[in-house]
């Protein structure tokens, strides 16, 4: 009798797995079967908007189906990513997210809605864009290590603006000074666009962004671009040295951007996605299009998204902490 029940009920459990491995595979197979949602998590008019209506074109022509943007700003990205992580897995919900949400924000805020390292799905890396070392034009420097010597000479007086305590910018600023062996004195406006027209204005002298943001004011003299910050120069811009060429090889700080879906997304659905972004980042209208606001393109596997996005959230412990940042 025990072994006839233990029979039946080992069948039954055959027939579950054998299911929803069916199930899962159907899903994929008819995938995408309606309009797909990206849920862009900043305000719109922002860079992550490039990268997120690039994507969307693409699956657009590749699967023959709608794919509405939605910008869902606020708390540095959380209010995007919250709903991203709290949609069903089913593919039809994805998030178009920083490097900021998952590696940095942790540290900034005591009540996360979400845990970065396990509520997403990593899909892949979309976009990268170093930042830039960025003056005033009205500064009597022409190169990085004569504004290091300035900063050097002067402990603390020299400013740099930013969109805000604990932002890419703020910390890239950190990281900067910290290499250095300077002093920077950090100002935080309410937006990018304040703390650049202050740069414009020579009220703080440097700031730390994306070359898309100052490129149009570069021929102009208006402000000068000092370094790249990676070890490779931007094939959008060659003529601009990187920090190790500008002599600061210890200042290396790479913004992206990448596609998350809800966790427990099926891996087939995850492996359609990926073959389509792959395909978009051999597009050389796309690289055009990308380089032209200061982004590389980044190729990544779910696999090796996941785990920069952990390797990147133990780095950024340790400088927020440096920074001398307080979760709020």
């Amino acid at each position: 009798m025990a072994e006839a029940l233990m029979a039946v009920m080992t069948r039954i459990a055959f027939l579950c797995i054998t299911a929803a491995v069916f199930g899962s595979s159907a899903h994929a197979q008819n995938y995408p079967a309606k309009p797909i949602r990206f849920i862009i998590a900043t305000a719109p008019g922002g860079l992550l908007d490039v990268p997120a209506r690039l994507a969307a074109e693409n699956f657009e022509r590749a699967f023959g189906q709608r794919v509405l943007l939605e910008n869902r700003g606020g708390a540095g990205g959380n209010v995007g990513a919250e709903a991203v992580a709290k949609a069903a897995p089913d593919g039809y919900t994805l998030g178009v997210l920083h490097q900021g949400i998952v590696a940095i924000n942790p540290f900034l805020y005591k009540n996360l809605p979400f845990d970065p390292l396990n509520d997403f799905a990593p899909v892949a890396a979309l976009t990268s864009s170093p930042v830039v070392v960025v003056i005033s034009g009205k500064l009597p420097v022409n190169n990085l290590q004569e504004f290091i010597a300035l900063a050097r000479r002067d402990p603390g007086k020299v400013n740099f603006g930013t969109a805000g305590q604990g932002s890419i910018p703020h910390l890239a600023g950190v990281i900067f000074a910290q290499a250095a062996g300077i002093r920077l004195t950090h100002v935080h406006y309410k937006g990018a666009g304040p703390a650049f027209a202050d740069l414009l204005g020579g009220q703080v002298q440097a700031i730390f962004v994306g070359l898309g943001v100052v490129r149009g004011h570069i021929a102009t003299g208006a402000v000068k671009v000092l370094a790249v910050s990676q070890d490779k120069r931007l094939d959008s811009a060659p003529n601009l040295p990187t920090s190790r060429e500008a002599g600061l090889p210890g200042f290396n700080v790479v913004t992206w951007f990448g596609l998350f879906a809800p966790k427990g997304t099926p891996a087939a659905v995850i492996a359609a996605l990926v073959k389509q972004v792959l395909a978009m980042q051999d597009d050389p209208a796309v690289l055009k299009r990308l380089g032209e606001g200061g982004l590389d393109v980044l190729k990544e596997t779910p696999e090796q998204l996941g785990m920069r996005v952990r390797r990147e959230y133990e780095q950024f412990r340790g400088i927020v902490k440096a920074a001398g940042i307080e979760p709020e």
